[in-house]
């Protein structure tokens, strides 16, 4: 149901900080701690085990209360020319406080808004609100002569839009800017917007993207773009596992030693599996059963089976250090565990639930891919500049190439056997030929990519920016963009309904 509502100005805003703590690294670069010998080597301890035990700074899991997302629709062409510029944004309380919520975008320009934003979120105590103030702290058309500043609204109003919070849980607001009405009689800017909740997807338009420092899984419409809802999860979600029959997606709770199941048509967490203290899950492979779950565990070198119908853990398997990812066959007889750590990788019967082999590799294998055949397994490494094909027949090496070291995503198109890879600090994703192994193509992203992968139906790419915390669906013919998904911070990992 959409809504109509009208928002006028105030002229004194509130403003929404957040204070980023100064890392020991950058407080040394910039010369604020000496850098002394004993100093330099407590440093280099301090981020090793920071590395080791904590991926990435998070903020505690959901408790008592739940959460907003307001998202900006894309702007018409109509409102290419006017520029306003925000101070703040609250939820209004059924009782008339107030609660401020965080602002990702500070000023909005019409010709730039061409694909949805987030514009603002932030924690609420459960219950009824009315709606949404904003704050402007100016606004500008532009004309023949130049930008011309606008007259604001002097009454202060609110956006009416009745929504409810509940404890633990997140709710999207979407708003769609009306030019003319902001623009009453062309003289004066009194921003007004429709307003109105996503609807529920059909499964098959769903993708899913996970935020480890946000705790959330996020659920997109992979043809247009446009966010529908956000599932609060467990601290520091992580990899996901798709079981598409079941419409469920599987993630592993980094932060808490757990795995969640997420029904993804109620975009609610149905599930969860405790692991063993200290193991810190990153990365998952269902079995093409569905029946079985693993899990590659980086914090205690193990891996865990898990039976996806109680969400208990049947079994744990010894691998090598620091297990960072984990590929299962299409057979589903053997998965191949990635020890970053270890330079190995532990191939498992599933079966059996054994190690079957431990093949040494080069250093710091981070992720494996097969081949359209089934018969070569492709290796990306974190420290070596080598991709390494191996039989996994045999586990013996075919071929090493040349593609340079710090390996972060790869995959292989299993319709044409091209293989996209990135690495670390070259902003690009690198195509090569699976015949030749030479490149043939690349694709500028301009910063570091966590994750890849394609979905079948659309023949697009999806590719997971932690920077900018986003992600971008290419098409993989003519390698346009067809947009970009704003998602909560730090996301790693994303999948579509219909992946190859």
């Amino acid at each position: 149901m959409a809504v109509t509502v009208a928002l006028s100005v105030a002229w004194k805003g509130f403003g929404v900080s957040e204070t980023v703590p100064e890392t020991i690294e950058g407080a040394i670069r910039r010369g604020m701690i000496k850098a002394t010998r004993p100093m330099a080597l407590f440093v280099a301890l301090l981020l090793l085990f920071a590395c080791q035990a904590m991926p990435t700074l998070v903020k505690p899991r959901l408790e008592e209360e739940g959460q907003v997302f307001v998202y900006l629709q894309s702007f018409s062409q109509d409102a290419d020319r006017l520029t306003f510029r925000l101070e703040g944004m609250s939820a209004v309380r059924g009782d008339g406080t107030t609660v401020p919520l965080f602002l990702h975008i500070a000023e909005i320009r019409g010709k730039e808004l061409k694909t949805d934003r987030l514009l603002a979120s932030g924690e609420l105590p459960p219950g009824h609100y009315l709606g949404f103030s904003l704050r402007v702290a100016g606004s500008t058309l532009k004309g023949e002569e130049g930008e011309i500043a606008l007259p604001m609204a002097d009454e202060i109003s609110m956006m009416s839009f009745p929504f409810s919070i509940a404890r633990k849980k997140a709710q999207v607001v979407s708003l769609k800017f009306r030019y003319r009405e902001s623009l009453p009689g062309g003289i004066r800017f009194a921003p007004s917007f429709d307003a109105e909740v996503p609807g529920r997807l059909a499964s098959g338009l769903i993708g899913l993207v996970t935020s480890r420092r946000a705790n959330t899984a996020t659920v997109f419409d992979k043809v247009t773009g446009r966010v529908v809802a956000v599932v609060p999860t467990g601290t520091s979600p992580a990899g996901i596992a798709l079981d598409p029959v079941s419409q469920k997606a599987y993630v592993a709770i980094s932060g808490e030693d757990a795995v969640e199941a997420i029904d993804l048509l109620g975009a609610d967490v149905i599930g969860r599996g405790e692991l063993a203290i200290g193991d810190r899950p990153e990365e998952l492979a269902l079995t093409p059963d569905r029946r079985t779950l693993l899990s590659a565990n980086a914090g205690s070198s193990t891996v865990s089976v898990v039976d996806t119908s109680s969400m208990v853990e049947t079994q744990r398997i010894q691998v090598g250090n620091g297990p960072q990812s984990i590929l299962v066959d299409r057979a589903g007889r053997r998965a191949y565990v990635f020890n970053t750590l270890s330079n190995t990788i532990s191939v498992l019967d599933i079966g059996t639930g054994g190690v079957v082999a431990t093949v040494a590799t080069e250093s710091g294998p981070v992720r494996g891919e097969f081949n359209r055949g089934g018969n070569r397994l492709y290796v990306l490494h974190k420290y070596s500049p080598y991709l390494v094909v191996y039989d996994p027949g045999t586990l013996s090496v075919v071929q090493r190439v040349y593609v340079g070291s710090g390996g972060t995503a790869l995959k292989v198109d299993p319709r044409t056997d091209l293989i996209y890879l990135v690495r670390h600090g070259t902003g690009e994703i690198a195509i090569y030929d699976a015949s030749s192994f030479l490149p043939i193509d690349s694709y500028r992203t301009r910063e570091d990519v966590s994750h890849l992968t394609i979905d079948g139906e659309r023949n697009d790419l999806y590719v997971v920016l932690p920077g900018s915390n986003k992600v971008r669906v290419i098409r993989l013919i003519g390698k346009g963009t067809e947009y970009e998904v704003e998602v909560g911070d730090d996301p790693y990992w994303v999948t579509p309904m219909g992946e190859r």
